[in-house]
């Protein structure tokens, strides 16, 4: 695909970082716009320098534990490779840092983080779109769908003479075949796009749905959470217990937090969102101030 869009002199821009960039603008924005409707705190500009901070730390780490192998042959290039970031080390570390922030501040975690929920999923969405022009190895395995990929200029190339691992792929699943010399895969990241995409579209909506505080953003986590599971079935992660990935071991325990999450608060109060009311309180201070 086209991991680097263009280059000025020694300065080059990439895919990736362009599409991670739109991510966090677009989240920040859509979250403005809804801890502004909810009459929250306005927090979102440190929320979002701190969820690109710990965000792209934890992702790295994320990876870096699931490549241990890797990073013994050769950590320096392990540590500063331009691939290797798993999203699910950014969303923890991301979530952990923001808790306490939010905590510290007084800010109140459960409205906030249901205003966040759908801007998080469509930014999973479109950084999703990042990892697709980059190729950056979260293709998925070889196949002979109509829709098949090759990424022979990605990050982590479909050559063959460039990746054994994926020949070794081909080999188990068409024994009988010549391994051709750009292997088509799974296109796994538009897969990822489309359900971010679907799940943005239902969260969105239920936004405006009285609901106790907190059911928007246990829901999203088991969104997240069920088609990261399904994905994981055509990519091309290692396998670590239980024949399933490091990733889809992450997905069953959010789902178990998503789960005792919904349950913990749906006998909670129907949250009440006060923007009008706190709107009204302010042309009536207004309008006090005139007459005085």
């Amino acid at each position: 695909m086209y991991p680097e869009l263009f280059s000025i002199g020694p300065l080059k821009f990439y895919s990736f970082g362009a599409m991670l960039a739109l991510a966090f603008l677009v989240a920040n924005y859509l979250t403005a716009k809804e801890v502004a409707r909810k009459g929250l705190p306005d927090v979102t500009n440190t929320i979002l320098i701190l969820s690109l901070v710990l965000g792209i730390v934890g992702a790295k780490l994320f990876d870096v534990v699931e490549h241990l192998d890797e990073l013994r042959r050769d950590p320096i290039g392990t540590l500063l490779s331009a691939g290797g970031l798993a999203y699910y080390g950014g969303l923890i570390l991301a979530l952990i840092g923001n808790y306490i922030y939010l905590r510290l501040k007084k800010v109140p975690i459960l409205p906030f983080l249901d205003a966040a929920a759908p801007a998080v999923m469509l930014a999973y969405g479109i950084g999703r779109i990042g990892c697709l022009l980059a190729g950056d190895g979260c293709y998925g395995q070889p196949t002979d769908v109509p829709w098949a990929m090759t990424y022979p200029n990605g990050i982590i190339s479909t050559l063959a003479e460039k990746n054994p691992q994926l020949v070794r792929e081909f080999k188990r699943l068409f024994p009988d075949r010549p391994v051709p010399d750009d292997i088509p895969v799974h296109p796994a990241p538009i897969y990822e796009t489309l359900y971010a995409l679907m799940f943005f579209a239902v969260l969105w909506r239920m936004r405006l749905q009285p609901r106790p505080d907190g059911q928007l953003f246990f829901l999203f986590l088991a969104l997240q959470a069920t088609g990261r599971f399904f994905v994981e079935f055509i990519r091309l992660n290692d396998i670590v217990a239980f024949g399933l990935t490091q990733a889809q071991l992450v997905s069953i325990v959010l789902w178990i937090v998503a789960a005792i999450g919904w349950r913990s608060v749906a006998h909670q109060p129907v949250a009440t969102t006060p923007a009008k009311v706190s709107a009204k309180k302010k042309a009536a201070k207004s309008k006090q101030t005139l007459i005085t």
